[in-house]
């Protein structure tokens, strides 16, 4: 008797009138894992202890860190992204084959996540989303988009800082595979 079996399920996508099978492939790069989740940020799935879905506002990739006050960048965090209470999510990328997600990584995000709170302030944050953009008023709209009118853009910023000043990050791990030694 088998002591586990696997259960065998496919996906499938309805293609006008056709159904096709999706075949599962591992990711040429990270950057390309990275990029969908700054295009569809909704991948991240959010505090699972929470009723209500968490919104997602991209505030830059690569952001840099700093490991000394008024130093220059010695890190860059692969996503940073704001949620709807302004907390500030850390998104570190890895693929399965990178033999440092295996407990490496763990150091690494929590080393950014230290020095970022102590060296990260709201002027940062703000100028790292809006250099996203082509002009401040494409900025602004993306936000108060984002908001959708539940909250003043002012108010989210405040919100934000408060977040920064009480070191509350969120850091999220993302890889196509998790290894069990993580």
């Amino acid at each position: 008797v088998p002591r586990s079996i696997t259960p065998v399920c496919a996906i499938f996508l309805k293609h006008g009138d056709e159904l096709v099978e999706m075949v599962e492939e591992a990711y040429e790069a990270e950057s390309v894992l990275q990029k969908l989740l700054a295009d569809y940020p909704n991948l991240l799935a959010g505090d699972s202890d929470s009723a209500a879905r968490h919104r997602w506002l991209l505030v830059k990739r690569e952001l840099g860190i700093a490991s000394q006050q008024d130093g220059g960048d010695r890190w860059s965090i692969d996503h940073v992204f704001l949620d709807q209470d302004g907390v500030p999510t850390l998104v570190e990328v890895k693929r399965a084959s990178d033999t440092r997600i295996r407990r490496e990584v763990v150091g690494q995000l929590l080393d950014y996540a230290a020095n970022a709170s102590v060296f990260w302030g709201l002027a940062k944050i703000q100028a790292a989303y809006e250099s996203r953009f082509d002009t401040p008023e494409d900025a602004v709209a993306e936000l108060e988009s984002f908001l959708g009118g539940d909250v003043d853009p002012d108010r989210f910023w405040e919100n934000v800082a408060v977040n920064l000043k009480a070191r509350k990050l969120r850091l999220i791990f993302v890889a196509d595979a998790i290894p069990t030694e993580l």
